[in-house]
């Protein structure tokens, strides 16, 4: 899979994900898809992230707009983190890191002086064609939900 970016078509994957289901792009397509990316399940940014977007959830259904999450945890740990805070959509587990590989979402990180290699917290909004239109990096939690619906519904006038 080649890297993503603005104006290209999103090449068509399947993962596995929470509820029993794999999630294939291609059946996404129809509608814009957001597709975010964070580290970690049940640590505080991505807790904070995750509940953004499950309690919006209602403006993006309403925009014509689906919600999937993406992190190299396990399905049982998003299945698990999914319970604990009522999520609404489905969360992908890359642990190959295959989707994430694709999106350019791995970065060189520093925690207590160590390095690793770790997912940096993006968005991306997919048109319905399966097109890259817009791109978040180094995303910040605090307002983030916000930003991203804005800029769908500006897209779609």
């Amino acid at each position: 899979m080649s890297t993503v970016e603005i104006g290209k078509k999103v090449p068509d994957f399947e993962l596995p994900a929470t509820g029993d289901q794999h999630i294939k792009l291609s059946d996404l397509l129809g509608k814009n898809v957001v597709i975010y990316f964070y580290p970690k399940d049940s640590t505080s940014g991505c807790t904070t992230e995750s509940c953004e977007f499950r309690d919006a959830l209602p403006d993006f259904s309403a925009a014509d707009a689906a919600i999937v999450g993406v992190s190299r945890d396990s399905v049982k740990s998003h299945a698990n983190f999914t319970t604990k805070q009522g999520l609404n959509f489905p969360l992908i587990s890359d642990p190959d890191e295959t989707l994430c590989k694709a999106f350019d979402v791995l970065q060189i990180k520093k925690n207590y002086g160590k390095e690793y290699l770790g997912i940096e917290r993006s968005t991306f909004i997919i048109n319905p064609d399966g097109v890259i239109t817009h791109v978040w990096r180094k995303v910040k939690v605090a307002e983030h939900v916000a930003t991203v619906f804005e800029t769908l519904k500006e897209a779609q006038s």
